[in-house]
């Protein structure tokens, strides 16, 4: 009875390389915008709804349901998080083996008397 283990080819996992990862700033300018309100109006309701009933129990279950409504829609990058990508310059081409250098490099090497 000999047991084999299975080790899955990179070709499995290649679907998760297709899934998008990134946020464009305005993206995370909008989650943290809908975040700290979800959060502010479910405290409110808690709030309001432990004192109703006077249990704060209660209080903080309806603010742990709004932090975790909050988190589902804020935490994946949703398309509406991608709207405006930002467009990057490109890249210079290395000309010799000197341009490695900073610029500010080069002017941190001489010797000041």
């Amino acid at each position: 009875a000999c047991s084999r283990l299975i080790i899955p080819s990179g070709n499995m996992f290649s679907i998760f390389k297709s899934i998008p990862t990134h946020m464009d700033y305005k993206g995370q300018k909008l989650a943290e915008q809908i975040f700290q309100g979800i959060i502010l109006i479910s405290a409110m309701i808690g709030f309001v709804y432990g004192l109703i009933i006077e249990q704060f129990g209660w209080t903080v279950y309806i603010v742990l349901a709004g932090f975790a409504v909050s988190c589902v829609l804020t935490l994946p990058p949703w398309p509406m998080y991608r709207r405006n990508p930002l467009s990057w310059q490109p890249a210079l081409p290395e000309t010799s083996g000197e341009s490695s250098q900073k610029p500010q490099e080069s002017l941190k090497k001489k010797k000041h008397k």
